[in-house]
């Protein structure tokens, strides 16, 4: 039988997890959705989803995995509102942020199998990242289930303990805005030095995407790709010494750790 996945939560996350899922190869029959939003089930329907309705009922009876894809602060709540629709083979696979698994199965059953998902942004285009975390008690099916999810909005890495998703957090969940503070940096000088703003931000742009993709074929090591473009005396060599004077190094480590902290404390609180 093929499985049935019922995503608690329409929001951006949900429907791009739903579009790549579809263009994989599910049939809209076996996606199922519940928000309030009566625009969001909208633009589900128009992708061919039938089983959609702005009130949970029903809708997660029989699910083999429930995405919990509300906002944080309210995934327990909409959870528990389900916990009588939650069957003994239902996973439940969650990328609500912060939220930890014994607040998530508090609020269903504690025997319930859950993976916690930290994705990012570029999950929107199909370029995401997301880590995850299964409890013991989430079964070889349903790890493929929710990597077949993750995997939908781009790839997917497992982590052997929940704690080390603060660093995915760190890392990954939170590393789009880092890399977009860095690119408005280069827009910048390249302003300042006379580009005008188009031709910095095209420029800017595809070395960016130049670089990631030159570093994810490659075979080489990143150390020795930046080794590769940097010349003895020569211009780039300048430009990273510029870099390592004002400690470099020492500010990215700074504000991963700084992160990954923040995501710690949140952990708390929510849990």
């Amino acid at each position: 039988m093929s499985p049935q996945i019922a995503f608690l939560g329409a929001g951006n996350m949900a429907t791009a997890m739903i579009n790549g899922l579809l263009a994989s190869g599910f049939s809209p029959s076996q996606l199922r959705a519940s928000d309030p939003s009566e625009a969001a089930l909208s633009r589900l329907q128009s992708l061919g989803l039938s089983q959609l309705n702005t009130s949970p009922q029903h809708i997660f009876i029989d699910a083999d995995l429930v995405v919990v894809a509300v906002k944080p602060q309210v995934a327990p709540e909409a959870l528990a509102a389900i916990r009588d629709q939650i069957g003994p083979n239902t996973a439940i696979l969650s990328i609500a942020a912060g939220i930890p698994i014994a607040s998530l199965q508090a609020a269903v059953d504690p025997t319930v199998p859950v993976i916690r998902c930290m994705p990012n942004t570029p999950a929107m285009i199909g370029k995401g990242a997301s880590g995850l975390f299964a409890t013991a008690q989430a079964s070889d099916a349903h790890r493929a289930l929710a990597e077949q999810v993750t995997n939908a909005v781009g790839m997917t890495m497992w982590v052997p303990s929940e704690a080390l998703l603060d660093a995915v957090t760190a890392v990954s969940g939170s590393g789009p805005a880092y890399f977009f503070a860095l690119i408005e940096s280069i827009i910048a000088a390249g302003v300042d030095l006379g580009l005008d703003q188009q031709t910095a931000v095209a420029l800017t742009l595809q070395t960016a995407i130049g670089a990631a993709e030159l570093a994810g074929r490659s075979e080489l090591p990143i150390s020795t790709l930046r080794e590769n473009v940097t010349s003895p005396g020569g211009t780039t060599e300048q430009a990273l010494l510029a870099l390592q004077s004002h400690q470099f190094d020492e500010i990215i480590t700074h504000a991963v750790q700084a992160c990954a902290e923040r995501a710690r404390t949140l952990g708390e609180e929510f849990g």
